[in-house]
């Protein structure tokens, strides 16, 4: 366990006090349950940035394809086949043999 130092503000600390008798924890327990609940929540998209990469995914989705539907069909069953055996056996993109 690492020993650290840190200031809140004293509705802060109230709510720390509080929150840790009503549940019999200790202070410090708590403090790292939240920093572990918020870490987790910290690596999901806010709203504004899903609304944002919908818009961005819409955009693309009106734009006309850059290769013909053929040659992706062709590769998404490369991939499919190639996962079924043990990955690629050459470098994505490059031309087989």
């Amino acid at each position: 366990m690492v020993k650290a130092t840190f200031s809140v503000d004293e509705e802060t600390f109230r709510i720390l006090k509080r929150t840790a008798e009503r549940l019999g924890k200790s202070q410090s327990l708590v403090v790292r349950e939240a920093v572990a609940e918020y870490a987790a929540r910290a690596g999901r998209l806010t709203d504004a940035e899903r609304r944002q990469m919908v818009k961005i995914v819409d955009a693309l989705m009106k734009e006309p394809p850059t290769r013909p539907g053929g040659a992706v069909e062709m590769e998404i069953r490369e991939i499919r086949r190639a996962r079924r055996h043990g990955g690629r056996q050459h470098p994505a993109g490059e031309p087989r043999e």
